[in-house]
């Protein structure tokens, strides 16, 4: 089992969330849960892609954390 961080951010009328360890891995929602859903399928069949072609599945290497800064 791997475990990859995922983004996700607020556009004008959805939402868009990608992968930072699979370039290109992308998708997009009008809520939330959706777009994550949309990603995980989406990153299924990246894996799958990546696989197919004989190439290397990334590890997951990203690390995700917040930063507070004063208002």
């Amino acid at each position: 089992m791997r475990r990859y961080a995922i983004v996700v951010e607020k556009a004008d009328s959805n939402f868009a969330a990608y992968v930072p360890d699979l370039p290109g891995c992308v998708a997009t929602g009008a809520t939330v849960a959706e777009t994550e859903q949309q990603l995980q399928e989406a990153i299924e069949i990246h894996l799958q892609g990546l696989r197919e072609d004989g190439l290397c599945v990334p590890e997951p290497s990203s690390v995700v954390d917040y930063v507070e800064i004063p208002a």
